[in-house]
């Protein structure tokens, strides 16, 4: 079997995952972790080589790793652990790995061709593994979207995900000053919600609840942020103005919320008065909007920042059990290329090693 890699070092994005220790997959994997126009279509693959099968080849190779928090997986060391791991497999199973290899056409007659700046390759089987268009500094192109078009198979809507959130206007105003702030909120895009950390930058916002809802977000839409999801705010400000009724209302918000943040939503929402002296009424409505503050973000930061692209192939096109094009026999596509769009926290690895696998035992 003969691998054609454009880099000049195999598992680039590897490398650089969770923190240089990749977060390999996620105890918990279901396909409900999962986007897609067809959210049937990636059960196959995902029931037929999981999570635990993909920790047993780690253990295998006597990789040490830990779970962090939400069932996310990491390497005791370092993310070249798995590379070296895979590499092995690889050497294992006969693959002839050839890097920096740049393709410059596929064809098919009988076979396919595939021509490189290194020469002409055919195979009776073809597989397209060459991931989206997130992290371009890192080689990330549309090979495998223009290779699909060649072969007339269709393609879903294409977009950043888990991706920084843009602001604008008086919202990127109060948040640039902000900037480098984190806390553990609830974040919501529709009927999807997660608590997770979030981040305010000099852009927007960021941080994994953010990462998370980007997916679902679309141009147009509202997020919602709860930034105290333990406490009624309301009830919390007006028991405060009770007990300590000279008390500035910024520092009875800094004991539930990072000081520069406390102060900065004080002087935007409330009068410059003692806390016996603001309504109940004032103090209240700017607890429901701590609890569910309503914003609408003014875009992405794109492929630069986002770890995966979501959208590609259409589920459609392909088989289920063996990812091979229903069109095109011996055509075969996995990973991020396809319409199958994972959660953060290790599910996009784990859709390509169970698709890997499908395609690999059909190959």
């Amino acid at each position: 079997m003969l691998l054609l890699e454009l880099a000049g070092e195999p598992g680039k994005k590897i490398l650089i995952s969770g923190g240089g220790r990749c977060n390999f997959t996620n105890f918990d994997c279901t396909p409900a972790n999962f986007l897609s126009g067809n959210p049937h279509f990636c059960k196959s693959a995902l029931a037929r080589y999981t999570q635990h099968d993909f920790i047993s080849l780690i253990d295998k190779h006597r990789i040490p790793w830990h779970e962090k928090t939400l069932g996310q997986l990491f390497c005791d060391g370092s993310a070249r652990d798995v590379v070296a791991m895979l590499l092995a497999e690889c050497a294992a199973g006969g693959v002839d790995l050839r890097l920096s290899h740049k393709i410059s056409d596929i064809a098919r007659s009988d076979r396919f061709h595939v021509s490189t700046d290194h020469g002409r390759f055919s195979a009776p089987a073809l597989v397209l593994a060459s991931g989206g268009l997130s992290i371009p500094k890192m080689g990330a192109t549309g090979f495998s979207h223009h290779a699909a078009r060649r072969f007339g198979l269709p393609l879903t809507d294409i977009r950043p995900a888990l991706v920084p959130l843009k602001l604008g206007g008086d919202d990127l105003k109060l948040m640039q000053p902000l900037s480098g702030i984190a806390l553990e909120c609830t974040a919501s895009c529709g009927k999807a919600t997660f608590r997770e950390a979030m981040l305010l930058t000099h852009r927007g916002l960021s941080g994994p609840a953010i990462l998370q809802v980007s997916s679902y977000w679309s141009e147009g839409d509202e997020i919602s942020l709860n930034i105290v999801p333990d406490l009624d705010v309301g009830a919390y400000l007006t028991t405060r103005k009770r007990a300590s009724a000279k008390a500035e209302p910024k520092s009875a918000l800094a004991g539930i919320l990072p000081g520069r943040l406390a102060t900065a939503i004080a002087d935007i929402n409330l009068p410059k008065l003692p806390l016996g002296e603001i309504s109940d009424r004032a103090l209240t409505a700017l607890g429901t909007m701590l609890n569910g503050w309503r914003l609408k973000p003014s875009g992405t930061e794109g492929y630069g920042k986002a770890e995966v692209t979501l959208g590609g192939i259409d589920t459609s096109a392909l088989s289920s059990r063996t990812m091979e094009a229903k069109s095109v026999p011996g055509l075969y596509v996995i990973g991020e290329a396809v319409d199958v769009t994972g959660w953060l926290g290790g599910y996009n690895f784990q859709w390509a090693w169970s698709s890997g696998h499908a395609a690999g035992d059909a190959v």
